[in-house]
């Protein structure tokens, strides 16, 4: 599915309107009916009653076309004989167009508006809040920037000490939609409903903390009028994965299931090794060779019985020796990942410099390998037309691979992922509770699972043996990057439905993978 930023929105809507005729006031409708339609199922879903009348909804409503969206909503709450209350947070002489329209009709309903202009509306306000079964939020939408006004934040912090479900339209308020900031406080809701296509700040920031559950309603835009956008940001869905997951043969074998390298480990770090083999052999890989270091080897080769381990130079960990060894078993090898467990072993650089730019397999580059590379920049350099690359770096090694703070990566979250994936001709793999996935020609990926389960330590390395797997099942480099860290978020979204979100394990989030993957794949 397509994301798109604040101003895309407006010339689609825009585009919509002038060059194809969609009335305005329609789209508005339809905006409103979406909402309401959500309204309905959450409310009736979670009570014994099947009609919505004699429940209580207050509306906040703002000046613009996200007011005149809540106006609407109001409008159909009360025909559905809810006892509706709006907040209209202006003067009434200052909505126009398709929003004073709204403004009328409801004005025409028995249901109640109250304008709030200071503080003398806080008890009503607090009042109606406290009786509320649903909140909806229609302060502002897609065109607000920075803070919102001071009497507002009040408000909004009412809102959320209120025991009703709040619901927002479009974007709660406070949130910024092309980055996801909120400066000082925004609505928390429980359900968003975005319109036409879902805007970056859902995924970017802080927006996926106050979004709650996301709900795309077309609001009658073809898809067919967004083809021509240029639009080249996009969320994964469970479509796009199915795709994606390679085909197994009645016929096929370990051989023809991909053979995958993976050079991990070093002293007290042996863990990761065995991590990152799981998740591979768990996403399907057919032949799983890891290249550790000798005083580990024995360690690695008794916790991962179905992998074979190869005993590289050094004790502790892996050196410049260990080049002859990764050279020899990379023959015919479908991909390699390093990094899991690497130490940041200076005396590995040139190993590191010999498989940039030697192997022409897919590379996944991880961990301590990142931060080696974060100490040489110019060995991505190396890579230049030699083969694809993967890296997949957690906010932290990516502020050191650009030599910037891990802030300025956190506030600029899709802008840096897709310059780096452009600059360094990789697919880059920013980690995170939204993952972004970024292509070498400017396509970036929202990753829409995963939840905070995930923050455990070798949840990270199961992600990179996973990634590996499908590379070496011939899945190309940037849709098995996909694959790896949707089914990855998929397995412990599905633990966290069984355990909730902490306590479950990275040996237990690869355990998970073949059960994500089968669930979405195609029956045959």
């Amino acid at each position: 599915m397509r994301v798109v930023s604040a101003e895309q929105m407006r010339q689609i809507e825009e585009k919509a309107i002038h060059h194809y005729g969609i009335p305005s006031l329609l789209l508005m409708e339809n905006a409103a009916w979406a909402v309401v339609e959500e309204i309905r199922r959450n409310l009736l879903n979670h009570q014994e009653q099947r009609e919505l009348s004699g429940r209580k909804a207050v509306i906040l409503a703002g000046k613009g076309n996200n007011g005149g969206d809540g106006l609407a909503v109001a409008r159909h709450l009360v025909f559905q004989g809810m006892d509706v209350t709006v907040l209209l947070f202006a003067g009434l002489e200052e909505l126009k167009g398709d929003a004073a329209l709204n403004l009328r009709l409801y004005q025409g309903t028995s249901g109640k508006l109250f304008e709030i202009k200071g503080q003398e509306q806080r008890r009503l306000t607090r009042l109606a809040l406290a009786q509320a079964d649903v909140v909806v939020d229609a302060l502002y939408g897609i065109g607000l920037r920075g803070a919102l006004p001071g009497l507002i934040e009040e408000y909004v912090d009412e809102v959320n000490h209120s025991p009703g479900w709040v619901i927002s339209i479009d974007i709660p308020s406070g949130v910024e939609a092309n980055t996801g900031n909120v400066y000082r406080t925004a609505v928390r809701a429980q359900a968003t409903v975005t319109f036409g296509l879902p805007k970056w700040g859902l995924f970017l920031g802080e927006g996926p903390d106050y979004c709650g559950r996301v709900i795309v309603d077309p609001i009658s835009i073809p898809d067919a009028y967004l083809e021509d956008e240029g639009i080249s940001t996009f969320v994964l869905m469970d479509e796009d994965i199915r795709t994606s997951l390679p085909v197994r043969q009645l016929k096929g074998h370990k051989g023809t299931h991909g053979k995958g390298i993976l050079v991990a480990g070093s002293k007290g770090m042996s863990g990761a090794a065995v991590l990152a083999g799981r998740g591979a052999l768990r996403s399907g890989i057919g032949l799983l060779q890891i290249v550790t270091a000798e005083g580990i080897a024995n360690d690695v080769d008794a916790c991962l019985t179905e992998a074979t381990v190869w005993h590289a130079p050094g004790e502790d960990y892996l050196n410049e020796e260990a080049w002859s060894v990764i050279n020899r078993q990379s023959r015919n090898a479908q991909a390699l990942a390093m990094g899991p467990g690497l130490g940041q072993n200076l005396q590995f650089i040139p190993v590191l410099e010999e498989i940039l730019r030697n192997l022409s397999c897919p590379v996944v580059l991880d961990a301590d390998a990142l931060n080696l590379v974060a100490a040489e920049p110019s060995l991505l350099g190396l890579r230049s037309g030699r083969g694809p690359l993967i890296l997949t770096p957690h906010p932290g090694e990516m502020a050191r691979l650009c030599q910037c703070s891990v802030e300025d990566v956190e506030r600029n979250r899709l802008d840096i992922t897709v310059a780096k994936a452009v600059e360094w001709e990789a697919v880059v793999v920013l980690k995170g509770s939204v993952t972004i996935i970024a292509s070498p020609d400017g396509r970036a990926f929202f990753n829409p699972t995963g939840n905070p389960g995930l923050g455990t330590g070798g949840t990270g390395d199961v992600l990179t043996g996973s990634i590996l797997a499908w590379l070496a099942q011939r899945v190309p480099p940037l849709e098995a990057a996909c694959l790896g860290v949707y089914l990855h978020g998929r397995a412990a979204d599905d633990l966290a439905n069984e355990y909730g979100w902490s306590g479950f394990t990275a040996s237990e989030v690869a355990d998970q993978l073949p059960k994500a993957r089968h669930v979405i794949e195609p029956k045959r």
